[in-house]
């Protein structure tokens, strides 16, 4: 994502967020490809075999549970400071994780980890640090990393088993961890001021507009469908590769199918998104991603002991995928009304961390290691993804409109409604919502009308 127009400082800034980002994602993600296999041989998981795929699952009960009071505490307690404990707090539940020889102890040590739940903190503290005309720039750059971190987590978590097992990628999570709080403070500046931003953060006064949101409800049940399915998914799929019956791959030899599965997927999602967005097919795009979620899922319920039908059925499922995880968090900011994305982001966010929890106690409940029973898992997963494709075939089209903030100076609520009327003039212009305590106008816009300056200069204009 192209940072042009960002001063060096906004640069430094997203490189900074992005990295600790990064670190802490992969923490997470490094873990998903080897979990499986690694916990049914730890104490008390022959007894409760169960508490594997809850196990798996857990970080995103604590995540989900905590994101948004993060962000708040950061308003309060400053953002540096609240990011640093969220971090520190995941290297700990990292370090119980890897000491412990447990089923029940790396439990523990997932739910403390989800419970550093730092990403609306971070975020909140991009937008401290960037320009309003540049913060949309800035969060895409954070989301590309996201994207990266997992397909490189993908790729290199086998050999990290392979090097140092399971536990030592929970010491190494610890590690990163530990050195995002290095990052944050010599790295990161520090913001001239802490504000709060309706086009970032959670605003409590926004949560009954958005919850009563149709098109926004149908996305939040959709990326917890799309994690539960991920999570349930990677409960039974590395026992199924490294199955000695089915001899398909060993686990220090994964990494060479998930490497180019990740690599393919990526480059195939790239003309999907294109389509999307700039052909106005979202709708379209979104319910043939789902489809391809399912086509994955029905090869590997029927076709998993062909290691050729896993690398295409995965192939499918991650086209899907990283499509579906690319778009979901743009139809939220074009559905979200403006001023309440923050809200929505939020709450889109909360229900993403929650499909990650409950896929793991579904997983963890439906998949039985005695009778090895995969297919079942999978042929669940894919009928939710199922009822969830009938879900978006009568979502409405997206309005195809563009999220921006402006900076406005304003000293009296009539002259935040002059504003208002102002911006709602010019052609192109959809929606606007002036915040006089935050300086704010955000607006909801067709950039095939109308260019982003010409609307700063409109908003440095007196009313």
């Amino acid at each position: 994502m192209s940072q042009s127009g960002m001063n060096s400082a906004e640069r430094k800034s997203v490189a900074g967020l992005s990295s600790i980002f990064a670190l802490r994602m992969m923490g997470l993600f490094l873990i998903l490809p080897v979990f499986s296999t690694y916990a049914h041989g730890l104490d008390g998981a022959a007894l409760h075999p169960e508490l594997v795929g809850i196990a798996l699952g857990a970080y995103g009960l604590t995540q989900a549970l905590f994101q948004i009071p993060f962000g708040m505490m950061s308003d309060k307690f400053g953002r540096k400071p609240v990011i640093a404990a969220g971090m520190f707090i995941f290297a700990m539940g990292s370090v119980i994780a890897a000491l412990s020889t447990s089923i029940e102890g790396v439990l523990l040590g997932r739910i403390i980890q989800g419970s550093g739940a730092v990403a609306a903190a971070v975020i909140a503290l991009t937008a401290d640090l960037t320009r309003e005309e540049y913060r949309t720039k800035a969060m895409a750059s954070i989301g590309i990393t996201i994207g990266l971190s997992f397909a490189v987590s993908m790729a290199v978590a086998p050999m990290l088993n392979h090097w140092v097992g399971v536990p030592g990628i929970f010491a190494l999570t610890a590690a990163l961890a530990l050195l995002s709080i290095l990052v944050l403070y010599f790295v990161v500046p520090d913001p001239v001021k802490s504000s709060h931003h309706s086009d970032s953060e959670v605003t409590t006064g926004m949560f009954k507009q958005v919850f009563r949101h149709e098109q926004l409800i149908r996305l939040d049940i959709g990326v917890l469908v799309l994690h539960t399915s991920l999570t349930a998914l990677f409960v039974v799929l590395p026992l199924v590769l490294a199955n000695p019956k089915l001899e398909l791959l060993a686990q220090s030899e994964q990494w060479k199918l998930y490497l180019p599965v990740m690599l393919l997927a990526f480059v195939l999602m790239v003309p999907l998104i294109i389509v999307a967005e700039a052909k106005r097919k979202m709708k379209q795009i979104f319910l043939f991603s789902i489809a391809l979620l399912m086509v994955g899922c029905a090869l590997l319920a029927s076709m998993h002991g062909s290691l050729w039908w896993v690398s295409l059925a995965l192939l499918l499922f991650f086209v899907g995928f990283n499509t579906l995880e690319a778009s979901l968090p743009s139809l939220v900011s074009k559905y979200a009304p403006a001023g309440a994305k923050g809200t929505a982001i939020g709450v889109f966010n909360t229900s993403q961390f929650f499909g990650a929890f409950i896929g793991g106690v579904l997983g963890g409940f439906l998949y039985d290691p005695l009778t090895e029973n995969f297919a079942l898992v999978f042929w669940v997963v894919f009928t939710m993804l199922g009822v969830w494709w009938l879900v978006a075939l009568f979502m409405k089209q997206p309005p195809y409109l563009a999220t921006i903030t402006l900076r406005v100076e304003m000293d009296s609520d009539d002259e935040a409604k002059r504003m208002t009327a102002h911006l709602l003039a010019i052609s192109g212009v959809e929606e606007v919502m002036v915040i006089r305590e935050e300086q704010s106008a955000y607006c909801k816009i067709d950039k095939k009308i109308i260019e982003q300056d010409i609307l700063v200069q409109a908003a440095a204009e007196k009313v």
